[in-house]
This record gives structure tokens, C-alpha cells and sequence, in this order.
């Protein structure tokens, strides 16, 4: 059974910065794919970013290119979220996901159909 245990988040000013973390357990794959999510209230869950294991690919929302930077920790099981920039419709809840395969993954997917793992979410705050 794959874990996904996040921390980090909190509240930040326009412009501000914030970080965020999701460890793994379980992820026994050929390869895997730790992905963010986000839910405004009101709103649908929307794809944020996500990282393959093996290849290193890496994928952003639109919204959110060229502000926000992912990364992974291999050792470590960790993916990272890093928060810059950050504007009032940033704020929502974050998720992170992951899905594993038994077959080297060429890109990442950024809809929510393959996460079959999801951590408890954390929520981050941007004021203006």
C-alpha cells in the first residue's frame, strides 16, 4: 500500500513564497510518478504539476509555469513543491499524488485519472 504523508503549506503574502513536501512509502514500482493537485473551495480539483522517477519529466499547469518548481528526492522518496510568486488564487488545498507502473514512463500525466494514491492534503493561504 503506498503512503503519502505532506507537509509544509501555511499562508504567505502575494508575491511570497512557500514550500511543500511529500514523502512516500510503498512506491515499489519500475517507475512512478509523484504529482501535485490543488482544490479551491468551490471549485474542482485541478492538476498542478508532476515529476517521473526514472526520467526526471516534469509537467505544470499553466497557471502556475514559470512560478512553481517540482522536484524529487529519489533517496529520500520525497517530492517537492516550491511556491513562488504566489498570487490570491493560488490559495487551496494541496495534494499530492502518486501512481506506479511496471513499465519506464516517458512523460507525466496532469489529470488525475492514473493517481491512484493521495496524501491528506495541505492547505495554503495567499493573501493580498
Amino acid at each position: 500500500e503506498v503512503q503519502l504523508v505532506e507537509s509544509g503549506g501555511g499562508s504567505a503574502q502575494s508575491g511570497g513564497s512557500l514550500s511543500l513536501s511529500c514523502t512516500a512509502s510503498g512506491l515499489t514500482f519500475d517507475d512512478d510518478v509523484m504529482g501535485w493537485f490543488r482544490q479551491a473551495p468551490g471549485k474542482e480539483r485541478e492538476a498542478v504539476s508532476c515529476m517521473s522517477r526514472r526520467l526526471g519529466k516534469v509537467d505544470y499547469a499553466d497557471a502556475v509555469k514559470g512560478r512553481f518548481t517540482i522536484s524529487r528526492d529519489i533517496a529520500k522518496n520525497t517530492s517537492y513543491l516550491e511556491l513562488n510568486s504566489l498570487k490570491a488564487e493560488d490559495t487551496a488545498v494541496y495534494y499530492c499524488a502518486a501512481f506506479g507502473t511496471p513499465w519506464k514512463l516517458v512523460d507525466c500525466p496532469l489529470t488525475g485519472a492514473p493517481y491512484n494514491s493521495w496524501g491528506q492534503g495541505t492547505q495554503v493561504t495567499v493573501s493580498s
